[in-house]
């Protein structure tokens, strides 16, 4: 398929890192082929399934890179998971090169005390909601998993994607949400004002408003119904504390609050064991049960 003729790329290297399957199908798709006014040079789109052995109306698990992140090799095992318990995946790429905590601090937050819930807003959404990030409308999250789930209804009739669309939106109750840092955030943000079949936040990031407190957004009422709630942090990580504020302010059940305390694999970092260490696969496959 034309999809797959892309240059290599850290997307890439996970696709040859995965195990092939005999009716897997691997589609790297770069958000220019769904929407001509996105940059060319934009890293693609990480698309997996297989027929053979996903469950009847199999859910979509929309995973959203951190600060910088992509689709890489260090996620393959929580990938793997997701995979096995018989979903669909898609690594969406987005503007992440700035997290929330990153513009919303100092003077900035002092001459905008909502500019977390803000950015994000603009971010997710595309509608324009400050002007400390530069995002366009094209450019925001939702916009963009709309087309790529558009695209993939036209060029891949073999795996009735429309059924992940309700008109000019995802069909958010076929969809977990699930995301690392920034991108955690990006789907708690999500997920209180669509019902979506669960939200899986790793180290979610930790925003802020005004006077030192987390930000105002966290306290939103939610469409998601709390049992479809997880998040993670790792004991070790400096924001940790402030992170399991951030879950209960959510409303996240204190039992699907998990906070992991194994040690920190050579060469790796806290704040990302939750997504790579192999030792918390039971911890996913619980993660990935779906909700009633």
């Amino acid at each position: 398929m034309k999809n797959l003729l892309l240059p290599v790329c850290t997307a890439s290297l996970l696709l040859a890192s995965l195990p092939a399957l005999a009716a897997e199908q691997r589609l790297l798709i770069t958000p220019h082929q769904t929407d001509e006014r996105l940059a060319a040079d934009e890293l693609p789109h990480l698309v997996v399934y297989d027929l053979a052995t996903e469950k009847p109306q199999a859910p979509l698990l929309v995973w959203l890179p951190g600060t910088n992140g992509r689709a890489s090799p260090g996620q393959r095992p929580f990938f793997e998971t997701v995979q096995q318990q018989g979903y669909r995946l898609i690594s969406l790429t987005y503007l992440n090169s700035q997290s929330v905590s990153q513009v919303c601090v100092g003077p900035v937050l002092r001459a905008e005390p909502s500019c977390a819930g803000r950015v994000r807003q603009q971010r997710v959404w595309g509608e324009p909601q400050t002007r400390f990030i530069a995002d366009k409308p094209e450019e925001a999250i939702v916009p963009r998993l709309t087309r790529l789930l558009q695209h993939l209804a036209r060029s891949d009739a073999a795996g009735q994607w429309a059924q992940y669309l309700d008109g000019d939106e995802p069909r958010w109750e076929r969809i977990v949400l699930a995301g690392q840092s920034q991108g955690g955030g990006m789907a708690g943000f999500i997920a209180q004002t669509r019902r979506v079949a669960g939200v899986l936040m790793f180290s979610g990031g930790w925003d802020h408003g005004a006077g030192g407190d987390i930000a105002g957004w966290y306290s939103r009422a939610s469409q998601t119904p709390a049992e479809r709630w997880h998040g993670t942090f790792h004991v070790d990580e400096p924001q940790a504390a402030t992170m399991e504020r951030i879950y209960r302010r959510q409303g996240v059940p204190v039992a699907q609050i998990h906070a992991l305390s194994q040690p920190v694999r050579p060469g790796g970092q806290a704040h990302g064991e939750g997504i790579a260490n192999p030792v918390y696969k039971p911890m996913w496959e619980q993660m990935l049960k779906l909700q009633p």
